[in-house]
């Protein structure tokens, strides 16, 4: 079983990365993280040239993860929400997945991707409304073909009370591992 999972988050010990911890350590198999602030991956460049053939010419970092996404089983993506939205920075990263919408789209194509599970986990110091952000990580995953996808886990007034102490969220964490771990 391997899981791909996008932090959102700069914070490398942050309210987000407690709730992935808490995922990681009950999960089975591999996985692989990509941290959206310190990755070397850049955002699309809008050349459209996904329109007219796969992958996509900016060689980086995204190449480990295209590889990854074909292999994977569960995609996670895990942020705190800046404006009731995912980080800019995951959105950079996420930008990258043109070239499976292009697939669908301009070249009428399947992507050589098996279905997914998937799960998403939103962080944020305030009490905002998550329904944005789940979209748009739903988006996201469906483009990385994960559309058993498990209910949002949040954690929020996180400046009050730290996702480390938000049992709801913690136990949601590991039933999302428990979630991917069953065929």
């Amino acid at each position: 079983m391997k899981t791909l999972i996008f932090n959102g988050s700069p914070r490398k010990n942050g309210d987000t990365a407690t709730l992935i911890g808490a995922v990681k350590k009950e999960l089975k198999g591999e996985f692989m993280q990509i941290d959206a602030y310190y990755t070397d991956i850049s955002p699309c460049i809008d050349c459209r040239i996904c329109r007219e053939k796969s992958g996509c010419v900016v060689n980086d970092g995204m190449t480990l993860v295209y590889k990854y996404l074909e292999e994977c089983d569960n995609v996670l993506i895990a942020s705190p929400m800046y404006f009731s939205e995912l980080t800019g920075k995951l959105l950079d990263v996420a930008s990258r997945l043109q070239t499976y919408f292009s697939a669908r789209r301009f070249r009428k194509e399947k992507t050589n991707l098996s279905r997914k599970k998937g799960a998403v986990i939103l962080t944020g110091g305030g009490s905002g409304n998550p329904d944005k952000a789940y979209e748009t990580a739903v988006c996201l995953l469906h483009m990385m073909n994960a559309y058993d996808i498990y209910k949002p886990v949040c954690s929020f007034d996180t400046d009050n009370k730290p996702a480390a102490f938000d049992e709801n969220a913690l136990t949601e964490a590991k039933n999302i591992a428990e979630y991917f771990n069953r065929k």
